[in-house]
Formats: C-alpha cells, structure tokens, sequence
C-alpha cells in the first residue's frame, strides 16, 4: 500500500539529482492544480512564490511546488517547471494564454555540495519529466541529497539525512499526506520512542549523539558556523477540498509535527516552511480535523527521512546508530 504524498490521487512526484554532487530538487505536480496555503515559521527561509499565497490575494491555486538544494541559487529550478508547465498549458489564465504558478523553497546544501554547480532550470526539468504516482523514493533523493541534521556544534558533528514522506488515512475517506526535506539545525527525536534519533554526536568520530535539550541549557551562544544553514521544507496534501484560507491554517497546525519531532525546532537558524494542498472533494471533513492530521503525517515523514538515509559527505547515518 502506498503510505506516500501520491497516495493522494492526482498528485505526482519526481527527483532529479545534480550530477557528481550531493544536491538536487524535488517537484510536486497536481494535477490540474492545487489550491494552496503556506506558513514560513523558520527565521531565515529561502522560498519562491510564498506570498502569492497570502489569503488576502488573487491566486487560490498552484501548479506546481519544488524543493531544491542550493540555497538561494536553487531558486532557479521554478523557471525549468515552468516551461514544462507552459508547454502544456497549465497555469493560471490571463486572457493572453496560462501563466503556471511554481511555489517553492530551498535548504542550505552548499557544505555538503562542494561543486560550485547548483539545482538549475535543466534540473527542474528533469525532475518534472520524472514525476509519477508510485511511491515517493525517499532518504537520500532529490531535494534530500544534501540534508544533514544535528548541527548544534557544526557540520563536522551531524548526521546525514533527507526526504521522507507519510500518509494518513482518516474517516469518510480523508487521506492526509506529508513530504518533508529534514536539513534541520536540532536533532531529530522520535517522541514514541522517547529517544533521540539522529543528530549532533558528541565528537566528529563518536556515534553517541548528545542530548539537544540539555545541550541548549548549557550554552549562551552558538559557535562554528554562520546564520542560516538549516531548514525543513516540505508539503503536507490532502483529498479534502478546502479553500486557501483554511490550507494556510493546515499549514500552520502541521509544523506541530516539527515541534513534536526537531529539538530545538523553528529557530533563527532554519529556514521551515510548509505549503498545503487541497486536490480532492472531500467536503464533510472540517479544517482542525484535517490540520490535526497534517501534524501526524508531517512528524512521521520527518522520522522515515533520516531512517532511509545513508552515510554520506563523511557523516553517518541513522542506520550506523544500528549498527548496519
């Protein structure tokens, strides 16, 4: 059974990655579009398209969503959706032909990367041409090639992680979907296990990871690395049909999944943004019930991210706790 963001019928995904580097992008593709929502709550965000989004404007719908490596220089894989889209004709219409509306947001990859090449147009594009309805890939993949996690000491102590994604099924046929690219400044906690997953270790050649909380009661300030290179993206979906109003409130309840599963989460250092998409008609489901569920399936998809990751870069992974 699909446990993905395609089990939400419409929605295709596809990964493309940058060749001979850890960095790439990840497009999300409804179907006939998507009415959208977003809440940005990480304080250094690098996003595409965020305020086209706002409740108050004119566009309720979005054609398609990317996450992408690179940092700032990521943002140029909206103008390879973009051509995809138009050659199409998918977008919104204008009267002088459809203009497509790509929404998306980058991580901070460019330590991991190494190359001086970035997710591009051509990138974009090829992830687009990949994009189906089986089961989203996940850990190491696209937009998730470059993520690491647990850089409250550096990059030199962290972990390697990635791109998860987890599916909901809820009452009346409700399905509530999550993708999540983990490139978090905490560690990563697993709250049924009450233990700590994947994160920062206590030396650059140690596998036992300290304790984020108490690490942060014992510091004033942090050292070894400048602002703003973390940041969880992703997008939770869902089969109900909602308005953008009620996605940007989706939105918002879903980042309690990253409260629930990132120590620290949403700090000055991360750039989390989360997008809400509504492709569906399910109509007798309310907002909070569905925003609930946006939570769960955002917390799972963080947890099934650095589960599926492999060593990389010099840093290892989940999988090297267990000795596998």
């Amino acid at each position: 059974m699909n446990d993905t963001l395609t089990a939400i019928e419409g929605i295709r995904v596809g990964h493309a990655a940058l060749p001979g580097a850890l960095s790439g992008c990840t497009v999300i593709l409804p179907v006939g579009g998507a009415t959208a929502g977003v809440d940005v709550r990480g304080g250094a965000p690098a996003t595409c398209g965020t305020d086209t989004l706002n409740p108050l404007n004119l566009v309720h719908e979005v054609h398609g969503v990317f996450f992408a490596g690179g940092s700032a220089y990521g943002m140029n894989v909206a103008d390879g959706i973009n051509g995809y889209l138009r050659e199409r004709n998918m977008g919104f219409e204008t009267g002088h032909g459809p203009v497509p509306i790509v929404v998306g947001a980058m991580i901070f990859d460019l330590d991991m990367n190494g190359s001086d090449r970035f997710p591009d147009a051509s990138l974009g594009r090829e992830a687009c041409a990949a994009a189906g309805s089986e089961p989203v890939a996940q850990g190491c993949v696209g937009a998730g090639l470059g993520a690491t996690v647990g850089k409250i000491h550096g990059l030199e102590r962290a972990m390697k992680s990635g791109l998860g994604s987890s599916c909901i099924r809820g009452a009346s046929g409700l399905k509530v979907a999550a993708m999540m690219v983990v490139n978090a400044f905490g560690n990563i906690v697993d709250p049924a296990l009450n233990a700590t997953v994947a994160g920062c270790r206590e030396s650059s050649d140690s596998l036992q990871l300290v304790d984020a909380d108490l690490e942060m009661r014992r510091l004033s300030r942090l050292r070894g690395f400048p602002d703003g290179k973390h940041t969880i993206v992703g997008a939770v979906v869902t089969n109900a049909k909602l308005t953008k109003r009620e996605l940007t409130k989706v939105a918002q309840m879903a980042h309690d999944g990253l409260a629930r599963t990132v120590v620290p989460a949403h700090t000055l250092y991360d750039g989390d943004t989360i997008f809400a998409l509504s492709h569906g008609d399910i109509e007798t489901v309310e907002v909070t019930v569905v925003g609930a569920l946006a939570a769960q399936a955002a917390a799972e998809a963080v947890l099934k991210a650095v589960r599926a990751a492999e060593p990389a870069g010099g840093l290892p992974a989940h999988r090297n706790l267990l000795g596998s």
